[in-house]
């Protein structure tokens, strides 16, 4: 079991946006990184596109677990670093606790049977709100066999948010946040060509279906979408007055290199 879990900021900031984007049912992803003397260290993730969307539980299927793999091997030859895999994984609970419920520990259980450094990492959102906004809360566990020997328990990890290299968005943490608008469209997709084949010969529960699906795509585009342009266009202006001021500094060393001379 690991002592300790460091996620990076631009991990964190991805997980929160995903976490916030669907207030009605649990999202999830898988965390890739490595451990490095008892510490779990994360410094990518890979979205989960949900096939049953529900309110308390989520589920990852074996064929997604394979998907995070291969892109953990990809990201691994790309950043030069063999020691990268899937280390974890996360889900949001809106509107409810941190604490992870008997299912969420006996799943989280199911995976350190394969490795037993496996870590969970749960995101409660929607929760009491203040002129700020929304109160966020976050929390890493284990589990392990209870004292009874009966079942599973909760064992807590602390954990800590950690700086990104130059405080920018990484090339896999930007991909997965521009991943997240499609995969949401594509789970109301799914749901929506379903429910129409179901009303194919009512006319009047597809247009009810469709303008519903309509609603949802609106949400997503102004709910969604918006933040992330927004936040891009504020990292973009953020990175050209870091530009700015590496020129200014360059100029000031070569004005110093240059009276030395």
């Amino acid at each position: 079991m690991v002592l300790k879990v460091e996620l990076l900021s631009d991990v964190y900031l991805v997980c929160l946006i995903h976490a916030f984007s669907t207030e009605k049912e649990e999202v999830m992803g898988l965390l890739i990184g490595e451990i490095c003397d008892d510490v779990a260290v994360v410094s990518a993730l890979f979205l989960m596109r949900r096939s049953d969307k529900r309110k308390d539980r989520v589920e990852i299927s074996p064929e997604q677990l394979t998907a995070a793999s291969i892109e953990a091997d990809r990201l691994s030859q790309e950043l030069d670093n063999p020691n990268l895999h899937v280390i974890g994984w996360y889900h949001s609970h809106p509107h409810i606790t941190i604490w992870p419920s008997h299912v969420d520990i006996n799943t989280q259980a199911s995976y350190q049977l394969m490795d037993s450094n496996f870590i969970g990492v749960i995101f409660s959102c929607f929760g009491h709100e203040n002129k700020q906004g929304y109160r966020v809360q976050a929390t890493c566990f284990q589990s392990e066999v209870s004292k009874n020997g009966t079942g599973y328990e909760r064992v807590e990890v602390p954990f800590a948010v950690v700086p990104s290299k130059n405080g920018c968005l990484s090339g896999p943490c930007l991909s997965a946040l521009l991943q997240l608008p499609s995969i949401l469209l594509e789970e109301e997709e799914e749901i929506y060509h379903t429910i129409m084949k179901s009303c194919s010969e009512s006319i009047v529960a597809q247009l009810e279906n469709t303008a519903v699906y309509n609603k949802i795509i609106c949400h997503t585009l102004d709910k969604v979408c918006a933040p992330i342009i927004s936040l891009l266009e504020e990292r973009l202006k953020h990175q050209k007055r870091e530009i700015e001021k590496l020129k200014k500094e360059k100029l000031f060393l070569e004005a110093q290199l240059g009276g030395e001379v």
